[in-house]
């Protein structure tokens, strides 16, 4: 039976449930907070993003959840440097040029800051002169650090990263570090 674990991973943990050697109990992994044995991480999420993070003990489910030619569309909370222009979100929803091609478009929207979001530790770097603004950004694809490179490129570099929604799954209300298990689930 293809059943789901919903985690909200925190920042500066790995995506996965061991650590090279050399950073032996140094870094925090997936095991740190997971206790649910044959669960793998379906995708992936980096060590500075935090959010929602899905894990299966069904390889089928996995592989779907996964694979970029199913389009699982994915949204995220992106705290970004600076005032954010319409001509930006513009841009972000059109589709931005990175080095590797041009995204496919972007729902994307100025959203004020989330009112239950938790701190961060550590705090996000802030400038007293310099303002920072929030984004929803839902992308179908799945290309290394994109929306971290979508930001930069249209002028706002990302600050915070949290990935909020996968498909038909939320985030909601998973605390910080928690998981929640969905039994026989299907894309």
């Amino acid at each position: 039976m293809p059943n789901l674990l919903l985690f909200n991973k925190p920042f500066n943990v790995l995506c996965q449930f061991t650590d090279e050697p050399e950073f032996k109990d140094q870094r925090q992994t997936l095991a740190d907070y997971i206790n649910q044995p044959g669960f793998y991480a379906a995708g992936r999420l980096d060590r500075d993003s935090e959010g929602l993070l899905l894990l299966t003990n069904d390889g089928k489910l996995q592989q779907q959840i996964a694979n970029p030619k199913t389009k699982q569309p994915k949204t995220y909370l992106v705290q970004v440097e600076g005032e954010v222009t319409k001509e930006a979100i513009k841009q972000l929803a059109q589709g931005v040029q990175l080095k590797d091609g041009l995204t496919r478009p972007a729902k994307a929207r100025k959203v004020s800051e989330p009112k239950w979001l938790w701190e961060r530790n550590p705090p996000v770097r802030e400038r007293k002169n310099i303002p920072t603004n929030w984004i929803e950004l839902t992308i179908t694809e799945g290309k290394n650090r994109q929306v971290r490179r979508m930001t930069a490129a249209v002028g706002f570099p990302t600050l915070r990263l949290i990935r909020i929604q996968i498909g038909k799954w939320k985030l909601g209300n998973l605390g910080l570090g928690e998981s929640s298990l969905l039994e026989n689930q299907s894309i």
